[in-house]
């Protein structure tokens, strides 16, 4: 049986980003489970701002194109996010609008997203460690993409002392909460292969 692939994407590009560093524990993380696991930054995937007029004039961007068969290449993803204003970041939410777009031949509305599982994570300074944009971006992948979206989550509260000199997460809570979902993760991933 081939070995499981899983991808995961932080939602944000800002430099010494909390849900970056997240991130890249999760992706150790699932390397010592023995996954096959890939790290991208969306800043190698740059899109216009999703616009139907756009889209109708000019077409599906390749790099949407690029994201959406990215997705389609692992058999999990994990996203990794911060919230802005309550709810999912435009950096986020576009490339997934567009990656929804990105249809090949015989392929439905978000087919790479309906053929997925999906986990779910974020890392804030504030005490909800984000939970109110993980319920959104709950609804976009599940009700909005199609896709299965994982019970388990992850939610760093207070990440800017989450993460100690080695960027290791310093509370054992938060690390088997990590875990947690990530075994989560590969134990639903599994079932698509």
């Amino acid at each position: 049986m081939a070995a499981l692939k899983i991808l995961v994407i932080p939602g944000s590009l800002r430099t010494g980003s909390f849900n970056a560093r997240l991130a890249a524990v999760a992706a150790k993380e699932l390397a010592l489970l023995d996954v096959n696991v890939t790290l991208i930054s969306l800043a190698d995937y740059p899109l216009p701002i999703y616009d139907g007029d756009l889209e109708a004039k000019s077409g599906v961007p390749a790099n949407a194109f690029n994201l959406k068969r990215m997705i389609g290449a692992h058999h999990g993803v994990f996203i990794i996010t911060p919230e802005y204003n309550s709810s999912v970041p435009p950096l986020l939410k576009n490339a997934i609008d567009w990656a929804t777009r990105a249809r090949d031949r015989n392929e439905i509305f978000g087919q790479a997203f309906r053929d997925r599982v999906f986990a779910i994570g974020a890392a804030s300074e504030e005490k909800f460690g984000g939970l109110r944009v993980l319920m959104a971006l709950r609804q976009i992948l599940a009700l909005g993409c199609g896709a299965t979206v994982i019970p388990k989550q992850m939610a760093l509260s207070f990440a800017d002392q989450a993460f100690d000199e080695m960027d290791r997460l310093k509370d054992p809570s938060d690390a088997e909460m990590l875990r947690g979902t990530l075994r989560q993760l590969i134990e639903a991933a599994q079932q698509t292969m």
